[in-house]
């Protein structure tokens, strides 16, 4: 398809206006409410003593959490197609509200300052790479198995690492994290546009908001992922 801006006269509210605009609006706007649910969760957690204790009291507390998100994660990617909307972006929140437990740790091993600066770092990093990723002609396509065999390494090398310990190794990775989320940002943003097509092609409407949610996901773990990384680089580690 060439032109993008075909008329989506099926009821749903895309008549005589640009899809993947509208589908972006959706993604974006789950993004944020899931952000800012995150926040939200990690701020009340981190002056819990009680829910602290309960969740990093033991590693049952930690290991029950990790896998819970990955559950979450797997499920929305692999059953997209037969979950409703609703039912995707119940689990989409519901994951952000876990991932917010996990993040309270930063409060104690950063400067409230630094995680401040940092996020807003992210925030227009990410902003000008997804933009870059929604208006570029360029195709992406071909740089999707460059930074899939990437994060692959940097997975493997982060938990070789956790054994060594070294300082130089984890320098590095901080690095190789920011470049990789940094493109994983402009790629998926592309992806998302490449998904809505082939969904309006098909003529299949309900998966537009499926699509929305995928992408909200897509785009949520890039901007987390990138913030951490940006905070380990940049962030002055509390006394």
């Amino acid at each position: 398809m060439n032109d993008y801006t075909t008329n989506y006269d099926r009821g749903n509210g895309f008549t005589g206006i640009n899809v993947f605009a509208s589908v972006m609006t959706r993604v974006y706007g789950w993004m944020t409410i899931a952000l800012l649910l995150t926040a939200g969760v990690a701020v009340y957690t981190a002056y819990s003593p009680q829910l602290l204790y309960a969740i990093y009291g033991s590693q049952a507390g930690i290991w029950i959490l990790m896998i819970a998100e990955l559950a979450i994660v797997v499920t929305l990617s692999a059953a997209i197609n037969r979950l409703s909307p609703t039912t995707a972006a119940l689990l989409f929140l519901g994951y952000s509200a876990l991932n917010g437990l996990t993040m309270a740790t930063i409060f104690f091993a950063f400067e409230r300052s630094t995680i401040y600066q940092a996020f807003f770092a992210t925030a227009l990093t990410f902003g000008g790479m997804s933009l870059f990723g929604y208006t570029t002609k360029r195709d992406l396509t071909s740089l999707g198995g460059f930074l899939g065999m990437t994060l692959l390494g940097l997975v493997i090398a982060t938990l070789v690492n956790m054994f060594m310990r070294s300082e130089g190794l984890s320098m590095i990775l901080t690095y190789v994290g920011v470049f990789l989320f940094v493109g994983l940002t402009a790629y998926d943003t592309q992806k998302i546009k490449q998904m809505t097509y082939a969904v309006q092609a098909s003529g299949n409407d309900s998966m537009i908001g499926r699509v929305a949610i995928l992408g909200a996901l897509s785009l949520y773990l890039d901007f987390i992922n990138l913030f951490l990384y940006i905070l380990r680089l940049f962030g002055r580690r509390s006394d």
